[in-house]
């Protein structure tokens, strides 16, 4: 809480206190009860690692209270796994970058890349990219090549996004700064068709485990994560 003296009409100082802004990467007694936990301490890369590997990558820093690719590093991923899950996040991307969130990842030597086997909730600078040129469902809020999102709901760049992934089953939500931008079933006729029809028809195994790690991508672009906070359903 933030305190500020004021003077009334008669000289009388009165102290009015205004709220402070909500720290990131801080937990609220109702959401520490609530069963959510910060995948993010704001301070170190503790709880991540290179895909396939046991070390973070010098990439990968803790920067300014976000998590955030800095140089070449390769994907970073959770050291936990996850099956269903709300999981809340906010993202910054660099002007004309590109990036994503993926998830129900595999790690294994048999996959050389993250997307391989995990669905990417894609993140983009949606005007200067070219991928933002190449259909919407290659937009910042969308399952990667897949489903669209509804809407450009996107902050301008170098603006925080604050986004929620829902992925409980075979359901699956996209929400961007409040607005639910796609939802999709894994593994319906439609996912499947969709699939078909996509460069992850040569994967096999893409979307198909029911569960694996939390997945930040390295897409050559500086990208920023903060507020990482999930709730196991």
């Amino acid at each position: 809480m933030r305190r500020m003296l004021v003077m009334t009409a008669l000289g009388a100082a009165v102290a009015i206190v205004t709220p402070r802004a909500e720290a990131p990467n801080v937990l609220t007694a109702q959401e520490k009860a609530d069963g959510w936990v910060l995948l993010f301490d704001g301070t170190t890369t503790t709880g991540w690692h290179g895909y396939n590997q046991t070390t973070t990558p010098a990439g990968w820093a803790a920067k300014d209270g976000a998590l955030t690719r800095v140089a070449e590093a390769g994907d970073l991923s959770s050291d936990k796994e996850y099956a269903n899950f709300d999981l809340r996040f906010d993202w910054r991307i660099s002007k004309n970058g590109n990036s994503g969130l993926m998830y129900r990842v595999v790690e294994s030597p048999k996959y050389k890349s993250s997307y391989f086997t995990g669905p990417e909730f894609q993140i983009l600078d949606n005007l200067g990219h070219p991928d933002g040129k190449n259909g919407k469902d290659r937009w910042a809020g969308a399952n990667y090549a897949l489903n669209a999102p509804s809407q450009d709901t996107t902050k301008p760049v170098g603006e925080w996004n604050s986004c929620r992934l829902v992925v409980n089953g075979g359901h699956v939500e996209h929400w961007m700064n409040g607005v639910k931008v796609v939802e999709y079933e894994l593994w319906s006729d439609d996912w499947k068709a969709r699939v078909a029809a996509s460069k992850f028809k040569a994967w096999p195994d893409y979307g198909m485990a029911k569960a694996g790690h939390i997945v930040l991508q390295d897409h050559e672009a500086e990208v920023a994560f903060r507020n990482i906070k999930i709730k196991v359903l």
